[in-house]
């Protein structure tokens, strides 16, 4: 059985978004010349066999990427290549660059599980809509947090309120040249304790 794992970029006090919904706020990191080899995220995409999406994150990404160049950020050379998919009852198609990804139209809990028996590691990006659903039915098996070096104040969580408590067990972090921390969590994992026994 495939595993999920979220990714999300979050400001240092934890939000997803700003008070105002928008997502623009690390637009303010001097990232230099890291997004040409992002030597950690290509990493990390290695072991990806699939992405899935949300309607608005798909947008978004169908509307960057398919033009964007491995040159200009080695990111698009792995996007280009892993199979996508969109969960979206409203789209009547899907396309991306000269071709179309394909629709899910079931419910995103069904729609994951399902492509949880056809892929080993599937990748959300963004989609706060669709991890929500996931958060809520225990179908997030990674959460992985880039941590932008900046406070908002106020804004939208990573996850629902309705999801209660629910522990991370830290087996990853890393951090960049631009000040980003990227944390990697396995959910529904009690961390262990310093110095605890087994």
């Amino acid at each position: 059985m495939g595993e999920i794992t979220i990714e999300q970029i979050v400001s240092a006090d934890g939000y997803a978004m700003d008070a105002a919904g928008g997502i623009d706020f690390f637009d303010d990191v001097d990232f230099g010349d890291q997004t040409r080899t992002d030597t950690e995220q290509m990493r990390w995409l290695a072991g990806v066999d699939a992405i899935l999406f949300g309607r608005r994150t798909y947008e978004l990404f169908a509307a960057y990427w398919p033009q964007t160049e491995p040159s200009e950020d080695a990111v698009a050379a792995p996007i280009d290549r892993l199979p996508k998919f969109v969960v979206s009852r409203t789209l009547d198609r899907a396309p991306w660059g000269d071709g179309e990804i394909e629709i899910l139209r079931d419910g995103p809990v069904d729609a994951v599980r399902s492509l949880k028996t056809q892929y080993r590691s599937i990748a959300i990006w963004g989609s706060l809509q669709l991890t929500d659903a996931l958060f809520r039915a225990g179908e997030v098996d990674i959460l992985r947090l880039r941590i932008v070096p900046m406070l908002l104040g106020s804004g939208r969580p990573v996850a629902p309120p309705q999801t209660g408590r629910s522990p991370l067990e830290l087996v990853a972090s890393h951090r960049d040249a631009s000040g980003v921390v990227t944390d990697e969590y396995r959910v529904g994992r009690t961390p262990r304790r310093v110095g605890a026994t087994t």
